[in-house]
Order: structure tokens, then sequence, then C-alpha cells
């Protein structure tokens, strides 16, 4: 559990910070506006909720991953439920990424 309690402490930050988008239509417009700069899917997620933003993603090229439950996100940032968060911070994506890569290199030994 130390690994979550990395990216969502960064996430939290973030929050504080005011840099986090959250909830469907808040983040579809990060993204499409270029605010957005890391996307975080549930893995909890609807398959539909999951291929949209992983498609937009994509398309407008901001990196994206699956990562937490709904819950994990949602209680990271003080917030009911969320399938998808926006990071709209470069320094906290770059962090989050990087927690994100530390913890699947970790995790493969």
């Amino acid at each position: 559990m130390a690994k979550n309690d990395k990216v969502l402490s960064v996430l939290s930050l973030a929050m504080k910070a005011g840099r986090i988008a959250s909830g469907e239509t808040a983040v579809l417009n990060a993204i499409r506006n270029g605010s957005a700069f890391l996307v975080l899917i549930a893995e909890d997620a609807s398959a539909g909720t999951a291929k949209k933003f992983s498609d937009k993603s994509t398309y407008y090229e901001v990196p994206c991953r699956v990562y937490g439950t709904k819950e994990m996100l949602a209680h990271s940032i003080g917030k009911d439920l969320r399938s998808v968060i926006a990071v709209c911070d470069e320094g906290f994506a770059g962090s989050i990424i990087q927690r994100l890569e530390e913890a699947d290199i970790n995790g493969k030994q």
C-alpha cells in the first residue's frame, strides 16, 4: 500500500494547489483546452469511460494511466467517487508518473 500512498499524496497536494480537474466533463474540457498534463482513470471505471478517456488522451497527446479505484481517487482529492481525474500541472503530473513507474519497477522484482 505504500506505493499507493505516494501517488495519492501527490494527487492530494495537487488538489490543494487547485491543479486538479475531476469528473467527466471537467476532465474532457481540461484535455481539450490543453491544461491536462496527466489523466488518471480508475481501475474500476466502466469500459466505456476508460475507452473514451484513453482515446481522448491519445488524440490530444496527454499521458494517461489506469490507477487506483474510484474510491481511492475520490478520497485523495476529498470528493465523491471519481472515475477520472486530470492533473493540470506539469510538475505534479511528472511526479505522479515517476512514482507510478517506480512502483511498476519495484513491483516486478
